[in-house]
């Protein structure tokens, strides 16, 4: 029987939900038979590291947390920062007659809500609760009308949570041994920083063609009259042929600079003409004395239809082009707007709206707009997603009836954001804009007596319909929106008009252009890779790792990613082939209706099968369809000794002599050897020869100083990310990670030495900082120190400027003590002049300035403060980046202070370390076939 208010008054609900955030909104539509509580995301997962794996279990089970030798069973443990978090949940559940589970209604949520089921074993009736928007109406409808765990979509995800770790912790290190620590590799962030390299390539092989045409203005007639009225009596037209050849346009050449077959005949049969500057110069003075008449008028309707209601991905593409949002700023605000009740959940791939929304919807165009703006029948849009997750409704305004955005009262970001979905929703359920388009061709002879033509067209909208609430953005800056209209003059076949101006007008052919985030999420979406949901974070993760960097709004890649994509590339072939991922998504949707079974699909691609025949049978038999495109995985990343990790690694530049190389610190060109890093910051596509040659004639960017007579170990100079530093090169073999690592001496260089021409008695003198001075009387030793202000002195927690750098290594032990007789300066230094001003923030309406602070360059509008990123330069930093760095800021609202913690009571402790050693789990012999391996808290 399904719950009922009447039955709340006579128990106690538990109602457990992701994020605090939306367990206080939902806490306030609940009567009070309801607690509300959070699990603050996924309580249970993977161990993150082999630390965290219960006792028992070694071997690959410790590495990969997955005993793939036995049917693929996860080792699931709670999650350390959650224990606290479960021990409260269970304490509630004591308390409770009934638990709901109401965690997102997806892949994800429904696998969180499985979790927590496994983890607090509840013992009274668990019900699955589930709504689209947070709302009154909704929750309380989703309390009465609750339904099982759909355990279908359990195993979907755990199914996808497998092989990205079976596909992260195998490759991975194979980057590590072979490109550079520290990187990682991942089902679709591998292909999505393929994608970002493979267009860097397109660019580094472009070549420019330029190309001539000509433009003109043209005045009818009665241009003069027509003036007067205010109607336009000259109109803008460009040469489109000659002698009936075509008059060649960006799209007709290659990207190598050639002109491309025309018609399907080769553009050297004549039908593409290729006009140089002084062709085009030629043909103008031709056309002084020329009289024009008009060749064609053709008149066609126009009709343009609204867009879709957004999903996940054309919001994110859309805040991107109108709001500078990325993909990961949009989704943490759709976050905020869904749990504070202003949309509906915002990770879906319909576009479908139900009937109280289309109503909602066409009540709010009436009411803005007008009766004559509303369609007779409600608009309907099919999904165009391929395997679309769940049936969502679309991302809209949440309730029966939408809040205009000033009726929200909401502020910044959020309200941007909501205006962006409310506008587009409302428009959604809008007329058709109409109007015509014209194109009128113009023909005159030029004084050589060759025919030429000239091309204009228009275009007028009578009724702008749903234009007039929503105008979709465009990705290319250059493109037309829809509700441009270019107005021509009255003309008919025949008119004679006069050339006010012939112009000869020069182009180059431009490189495609990178990738954005919104033109990534469409490619991505296009191409079937992934699921749309997780674009954001996949973006967000390949900037992270370093794979990509942000030059304005294009992803550009790193030279670190051009080798680990021609390893993946040349090794892995299969792992990030555009098709296979996408099949892969296949199968796992596949897996996610019941139409195939996750462990014969795991073993397939794990291990593979010696017999291709048998295998593929065998997976269909298991209802895996053909399970042909996979297979071992295992094998692949077993031998390595193919790859050459120099090679790899290796780009030369041309015939120049000169390689770009990715070492373990970076990317630097060497020639013999000369040797000069790269900056970060670099392009690859702009690293030509002669910068390359420029930066080898550059004092060099490592210098070998000698031999630390004390350690044996080789000194050495080098120019970093932060500066000139001195360091060492420890013997091969030392350990770098675990209980027994050994890090290398570092230390900056003073502001007084060069790199070119230091020394290795400089670096030891160094190396010897902090320098013990002495103790004052009371036994307290002082040092001599180098810090981020300068060198100073340091006994206990007193510090004291020292005036040179000079005196860390000579200040006496008696001039120490005079120093600290002195009483300590107080008072900030003078305020520094702000680095760079960058204009008007336009959600705190500030000036914004970038400053120079303790951590670094940060930006700043006088109320909150952003840090510039690893990818950030004062001197190239716009003013759109630094509005979004000040967004992001904000969002993450204050930092949170640390209150100190009350002393442990020792009989609880006692109690927390038996119930671990209790409840720590051993690899059983055997299993059963429904049980999973966990470690509880």
């Amino acid at each position: 029987m399904s719950p009922t208010s009447e039955t709340a008054r006579d128990g106690r609900r538990l109602v457990i939900v992701e994020s605090p955030a939306k367990a206080k909104t939902i806490k306030g539509y609940l009567g009070p038979g309801y607690v509300v509580e959070a699990s603050v995301g996924h309580i249970r997962d993977l161990p993150g590291t082999a630390a965290e794996v219960p006792e028992g279990y070694t071997g690959d089970v410790r590495r990969l947390g997955i005993d793939v030798d036995h049917d693929f069973e996860p080792i699931y443990v709670v999650n350390p920062d959650k224990k606290a978090q479960v021990s409260k949940l269970k304490t509630l559940l004591k308390e409770a007659d009934e638990l709901f589970l109401a965690t997102d209604e997806d892949r994800e949520g429904e696998a969180i809500a499985w979790h927590l089921q496994e983890v607090l074993r509840p013992k009274v009736p668990v019900h699955r609760m589930v709504f689209h928007e947070i709302t009154k109406d909704a929750i309380q409808e989703a309390v009465r009308n609750p339904r099982e765990l759909n355990k279908r979509l359990v195993d979907a995800q755990e199914t996808r949570r497998i092989l990205d770790r079976l596909y992260g912790y195998e490759v991975s290190p194979v980057l590590w041994k072979k490109v550079m620590p520290k990187l990682s590799a991942g089902r679709v962030q591998s292909v999505a920083t393929r994608l970002v390299v493979e267009r860097e390539r397109e660019r580094m092989a472009f070549r420019s063609a330029s190309y001539w045409d000509l433009t003109a203005v043209f005045a009818t007639a009665d241009a003069g009259r027509a003036a007067a009225a205010g109607e336009p009596g000259t109109f803008g037209a460009r040469l489109s042929a000659v002698d009936g050849r075509r008059v060649a346009t960006g799209r007709d050449f290659d990207s190598l600079g050639q002109l491309k077959s025309a018609s399907g005949a080769s553009a050297a049969s004549g039908q593409v003409l290729h006009l140089d500057e002084e062709a085009a110069r030629g043909l103008a003075a031709a056309l002084v004395a020329t009289d024009f008449r008009v060749r064609s008028v053709e008149s066609k309707p126009y009709r343009r239809s609204p867009y879709a209601p957004f999903r996940t991905t054309t919001l994110q593409q859309e805040a991107s082009r109108k709001l500078g949002f990325g993909a990961k700023r949009t989704m943490d605000v759709a976050q905020k707007l869904y749990e504070n009740g202003f949309i509906t959940y915002m990770r879906t791939d319909s576009t479908t709206l139900s009937d109280t929304a289309v109503n909602a919807a066409r009540a709010q165009v009436e009411q803005l707009y007008g009766r004559e703006y509303l369609p007779d029948a409600p608009r309907t849009y099919q999904g165009k997603v391929k395997n679309a997750q769940e049936a969502h409704e679309a991302i809209r305004p949440s309730g029966d009836r939408f809040r205009t955005p000033a009726e929200t009262r909401l502020t910044g970001d959020e309200y941007k954001l909501y205006e962006l979905i409310w506008m587009r929703t409302v428009a959604s359920q809008m007329k058709d804009a109409v109007g015509q388009s014209v194109s009128v061709k113009v023909a005159g002879l030029a004084a050589d007596g060759r025919d030429v033509e000239f091309s204009a067209s228009g275009k007028i909208i009578t009724f702008h319909g749903f234009l007039k609430a929503y105008v979709e953005g465009r990705d290319d800056p250059d493109a037309e929106l829809d509700d441009r209209e270019r107005r021509l003059p009255p003309m008919a076949e025949g008119d004679g008009v006069t050339a006010d101006e012939i112009t000869p007008d020069g182009h180059a052919t431009k490189p495609p252009a990178r990738y954005t985030e919104a033109s990534l999420v469409k490619e991505l979406e296009d191409r079937e890779i992934g699921r749309p949901s997780t674009y954001a974070a996949i973006i967000d993760t390949i900037i992270r790792r370093g794979y990509v960097f942000k030059k304005g709004t294009a992803l550009v890649p790193s030279f670190v990613a051009l080798a680990a994509v021609r390893l993946l590339e040349e090794h892995f072939g299969r792992l990030v082939d555009y098709s296979f991922t996408a099949k892969m998504e296949d199968d796992l949707d596949a897996i996610a209706r019941g139409e195939a079974e996750s462990v014969p699909w795991l073993r397939r691609f794990y291990f593979g099968e010696g017999d291709v025949e048998g295998a593929a049978a065998s997976a269909a038999d298991a209802g895996n369809g053909d399970g042909d495109h996979l297979g071992g995985l295992k094998e692949l990343v077993t031998d390595l000794g193919a790859i050459d990790a120099r090679e790899i690694s290796s780009f030369p530049l041309g015939d120049s002599g000169i390689v770009l190389r990715v070492g373990r610190y970076g990317p630097y060109v060497e020639r013999g050897e000369e040797r000069h890093d790269v900056p970060d910051d670099l392009a690859p596509e702009e690293l030509t020869v002669e910068l390359a040659e420029e930066l080898l004639a550059m004092p060099s960017g490592e210098r070998m100083l000698g031999t630390d007579p004390e350690t044996g170990r080789q000194i050495v100079a080098k120019d970093g990310r932060y500066g000139p530093y001195f360091t060492e090169i420890l013997p091969e073999g030392t350990p770098k990670t675990g209980k027994n690592a050994v890090k290398p001496r570092t230390g900056s260089l003073l502001k007084s030495m060069s790199l070119d021409e230091v020394t290795l008695e400089d670096a030891l003198k160094i190396f010897g900082l902090p320098r013990v001075v002495g103790t004052d009387a009371e036994g307290v030793e002082i040092t001599a120190q180098n810090g981020r202000y300068g060198p100073y002195l340091k006994k206990g927690t007193d510090s004291r400027s020292l005036e040179t750098e000079d005196q860390m290594f000579t200040v006496t032990l008696e001039e120490a003590l005079a120093i600290y007789a002195q009483p300590k300066a107080r008072g900030r230094a003078a305020a520094k002049p702000p680095l760079k001003e960058l204009g008007v923030d336009p959600v705190s309406e500030k000036p914004v300035v970038v400053k120079d602070g303790r951590f670094g360059p940060y930006v700043t509008d006088g109320e909150t403060n952003a840090t510039l990123r690893r990818d950030d330069s004062v001197e190239e930093i716009t003013p759109e980046r630094a509005f979004e760095l000040l967004a992001e800021k904000r969002a993450k609202g204050p930092a949170k202070k640390t209150a100190k913690k009350a002393p442990a009571k020792k009989t609880a402790a006692a109690k927390k370390t038996t119930a671990a050693k209790t409840t720590a789990a051993k690899k059983a012999p055997a299993k059963k076939a429904a049980a999973k391996k966990t470690a509880s808290a």
